[in-house]
């Protein structure tokens, strides 16, 4: 299974913000969207990503008082990121080294969507689920 079908069960809408809007900012949208990451864009590029662990990773940096602090002091500045044709098992297995849950996602230079582990372990399970009913299918009508 490729990241692209993954992609096709969910919005198209990308969630951003920009790296010189506040952390506080970023925090109330990110609660607001109910979302763990958002992607930094600077005049329409992606220069960035801030999820909710880089927050509180700059709390642990910066001190605990962020809320005036702009964003691009705490993002990601190069985060991982896949392409829409890699497998989902790629993107699993570079989550896991990267120990990352958020993975921007490009179709050629551009942003095509993000994926979160969430939704690489979804589609495993369906993946996993669909191969199990074949091999049961298989074992059942078994040549005796």
């Amino acid at each position: 299974m490729q990241i692209r079908e993954i992609l096709t069960h969910k919005s198209a809408e990308i969630h951003s913000i920009a790296p010189t809007d506040t952390v506080a900012s970023a925090v109330a949208k990110l609660v607001g969207l109910g979302v763990g990451s958002l992607v930094v864009l600077k005049d329409g590029e992606m220069v960035g990503l801030l999820t909710e662990r880089d927050v509180v990773q700059g709390m642990h940096k910066q001190g605990v008082d962020l809320k005036d602090a702009e964003v691009r002091t705490i993002m990601v500045a190069e985060p991982v990121v896949a392409s829409a044709d890699d497998s989902v098992d790629y993107a699993r297995d570079v989550m896991t080294k990267s120990h990352i849950g958020h993975l921007p996602i490009l179709d050629g230079d551009k942003l095509y969507g993000i994926i979160s582990f969430h939704d690489v372990a979804r589609a495993s399970l369906k993946e996993a689920k669909f191969e199990n009913s074949l091999l049961k299918r298989y074992i059942k009508h078994w040549p005796e």
